[in-house]
């Protein structure tokens, strides 16, 4: 699969930027750091750096989820944006298309994750040894063939939301690690990080980001 990394070419999408941070609406195919090798070294830390040489890392989202990023632009930002995400301070809302028919409206998963090594960089569920993964979902809609959700995770885990998704039945739509047949069967994951809420590294004002879900 690494083999065939064709990011796309779109131009960035900046939602914000100020003296402290940067927020950009992230491309679903993108890497957010660098790969192995040459032909993964295409990626949005690489491209935001190029007009901000400056910009440093705070968080990743999976090379096929879209959505809301935050860089920080100053070593201040990145240790207190960093504190943010560790303390669980910093509130994500995603959007998924996934399989199948949703019958209830709200719920939470409660199942630790675990890398599967054999197939890295996919993750399973794990009673025994797995780190603990919560995320709360709503159902936005639903039909025979598949449902719209909003996700709220709880915590950060590796594909947290793709394998709890899978763990209750319904993956998510163009997944190319979980999902099978007809599932998988989709020009992209259908997985957008819609909405981020933050603390602003200088003075802490509560701040907003949306990118509305291209799907």
């Amino acid at each position: 699969m690494e083999n065939a990394y064709s990011p796309p070419q779109e131009p960035l999408e900046i939602l914000h930027d100020d003296h402290q941070i940067l927020i950009v609406n992230k491309p679903s195919g993108l890497l957010s750091v660098p790969g192995k090798g040459d032909h993964l070294a295409d990626c949005l830390l690489a491209r935001v750096q190029a007009v901000f040489p400056q910009a440093l890392l705070v968080h990743r989202l999976d090379r096929d989820t879209s959505g809301v990023m935050v860089f920080a632009l100053t070593p201040h930002a990145q240790r207190h944006l960093g504190l943010q995400f560790e303390k669980r301070y910093i509130k994500k809302t995603y959007v998924a298309r996934v399989w199948g028919q949703v019958i209830e409206k709200t719920g939470t998963i409660d199942l630790p994750l675990i890398v599967d090594w054999p197939n890295r960089p996919k993750q399973m569920v794990d009673h025994e040894t797995g780190k603990a993964a919560i995320t709360d979902w709503r159902v936005l809609r639903s039909d025979t063939h598949e449902s719209r959700l909003r996700l709220m995770p709880k915590t950060g885990r590796s594909h947290q939301l793709r394998v709890h998704c899978l763990a209750i039945g319904h993956p998510i739509l163009g997944d190319p690690f979980y999902a099978t047949g007809a599932a998988r069967d989709y020009p992209r994951l259908m997985l957008h990080s819609e909405v981020l809420q933050l603390k602003h590294p200088d003075g802490g004002a509560g701040m907003r980001f949306k990118a509305k879900a291209p799907f």
